[in-house]
């Protein structure tokens, strides 16, 4: 039996737009450890990373003490605006229907984000989309994006081989993954970097709309 298809999807910037949540929070944790809040477009150049390198990213000179006090502020603040059904992480267009189309089309999905295991788990939910993958990758089981883990995990959960794989994202930190573990890579052009950003760090194309990454995905997998 031949190797599957697999199309591995970032979440943030890729699947949802989750960026106003994700600055809220994050603006949120650094004023309760009594800190100036990073600028909003600096966030925003760090989602796709694992918490605790984001803000260390955001905040390299931060004493150890108080980076882990921001990054536990953040969960916290997080987990509250979900529970308090306040979390807006809207599909992007057409990603509802790019997705059931790549499953009915026999492609193997799988997700690899810097959200947790619940962030994901909820968003996948809230949207009814959850059972379309068959490997979900987080940053709670693996170092942070670039370092390849969580794309060799979804390839092997899914039986799927490099040279058969595409990763989909929004930011060189997806692209700079796919390149060190052999899988090509497609940007998008409606999340956190810029289309240019993107064709440096590794994609061999940019889709600026679903139809146009259903054809890209296409042509890097005929």
């Amino acid at each position: 039996m031949s190797a599957p298809r697999l199309a591995v999807f970032d979440c943030d910037g890729t699947l949802v737009d989750g960026q106003a949540d994700v600055c809220w929070a994050m603006d949120r944790a650094f004023a309760r450890a009594g800190l100036t809040a990073p600028d909003p477009q600096i966030v925003r150049r760090v989602v796709g990373l694992s918490l605790p390198v984001a803000v260390r990213q955001l905040a390299p000179d931060l004493p150890d003490e108080q980076a882990r006090a921001v990054t536990e502020f953040y969960r916290s603040s997080f987990r509250a605006r979900r529970e308090e059904g306040l979390l807006d992480e809207p599909l992007y267009d057409g990603i509802a229907e790019l997705l059931g189309g790549l499953h009915a089309a026999g492609w193997s999905l799988a997700v690899a984000t810097g959200k947790s295991d619940r962030g994901l788990a909820a968003c996948l939910a809230t949207h009814g989309i959850a059972d379309l993958f068959v490997s979900l990758q987080t940053a709670d089981r693996h170092p942070s994006k670039p370092h390849p883990a969580m794309l060799e995990a979804a390839l092997f959960e899914a039986g799927a081989l490099p040279a058969q794989a595409v990763m989909i994202g929004d930011t060189s930190f997806d692209m700079a993954m796919a390149r060190s573990a052999g899988v090509r890579a497609v940007g998008v052009a409606w999340g956190y970097h810029a289309p240019a950003e993107l064709l440096a760090s590794g994609a061999i194309s940019v889709a600026d709309s679903a139809a146009a990454l259903s054809q890209a995905l296409e042509a890097a997998l005929p």
